[in-house]
């Protein structure tokens, strides 16, 4: 993948903003699991494109400059934020993507597959490196010698890699079977229990091996620690949403990481969490409930109803 060839071919900053940057954030975003920060390495990527051919070097393919210099930013991102997230209080959840906000190219099956928040945290087990090659080849379609000058390794290395991280990635990884009617069906049927707070209707809509996962990141009132098994998950959300609902809060339907889930929103409109559902054999497998804010204020105004005092969060 050549950044700079003697050929010119380039557009307007506007339209080649317009058409690469799908793609650039499609990639950082996959890398970082976080919004705000794929969005800087997006715009440094664009920069850098500006400050090169300021430097009076031709770029033969924009597309294929931004993309790599994208996903090296994330690589040296991710080494930088290894320590932060291993300090990180109680479960660490991607920041959320909600409907339009990621790139229509994510409607692609194979695209929306590798958006969800279950693929993502598989992701985490990979280094940098291994998860800017799997990405690249499996996700995106480049070639190994693409891959090859994107990463600094030869082809051989990134199919070696390539292997690695498919291994890692083939343990943890679950199938959502559900046909996209089955799990708008089910989806459906368990946010209504959200909304009367029913223990009944949690249950029988949960998978034996149900688990719950709540990001507060220390900012926010959250579950800290998994919580496994249908009948303790449906207890949990019994209790949480019967809470919520005397509080006056109302749950709106949307698609989080290309799964079904729905934004909680407080009396004035602000958000108070986002919930993600994967969907498996015809049940609910995985809830997980992102309430910590710095990881919602990329969808707006955010409310402060589960905020915890800096305080509490200090002694934490």
């Amino acid at each position: 993948m050549p950044e700079h060839a003697s050929v010119p071919a380039q557009g307007t900053p506007e339209t080649e903003h317009a058409s690469y940057r799908r793609l650039a954030f499609a990639i950082a975003y996959r890398m970082v699991g976080s919004v705000a920060e794929a969005e800087d390495i997006v715009q440094e990527a664009f920069l850098r494109l500006h400050r090169t051919r300021q430097e009076g070097t031709v770029v033969e393919s924009p597309k294929a400059f931004l993309a790599a210099v994208a996903t090296r930013l994330a690589i040296d991102h991710l080494r930088s934020a290894r320590v932060r997230r291993e300090s990180y209080v109680g479960t660490w959840l991607p920041e959320p993507v909600i409907g339009e906000e990621e790139p229509a190219m994510a409607r692609q099956v194979e695209l929306a597959g590798s958006l969800s928040m279950a693929f993502l945290l598989i992701l985490e087990a990979l280094t940098p490196v291994e998860r800017a090659v799997f990405l690249l080849h499996e996700v995106f379609d480049y070639s190994y010698g693409e891959i090859a000058g994107v990463v600094g390794k030869t082809e051989e290395n990134c199919r070696q890699i390539l292997t690695r991280a498919k291994r890692h990635v083939g343990a943890g990884k679950h199938r959502f079977d559900a046909s996209p009617a089955q799990r708008e069906e089910i989806a459906g049927r368990f946010f209504a229990a959200c909304q009367r707070g029913e223990l009944d209707g949690f249950v029988e809509l949960l998978a034996a091996d149900a688990a719950f996962y709540g990001d507060g990141g220390g900012r926010a009132t959250a579950v800290t620690r998994p919580v496994l098994g249908a009948d303790p998950v449906a207890r949990l959300l019994a209790g949480i949403f019967g809470k919520l609902a005397l509080k006056g809060l109302r749950m709106v339907r949307v698609e989080v990481n290309g799964q079904p889930g729905a934004k909680v929103l407080d009396a004035e409109g602000r958000i108070v969490s986002v919930v993600a559902l994967d969907i498996e054999g015809g049940a609910v497998r995985c809830v997980r409930s992102v309430v910590n804010p710095e990881k919602l204020r990329h969808l707006g105004p955010v409310s402060d109803l589960l905020t915890l005092p800096l305080r509490t969060r200090e002694e934490g």
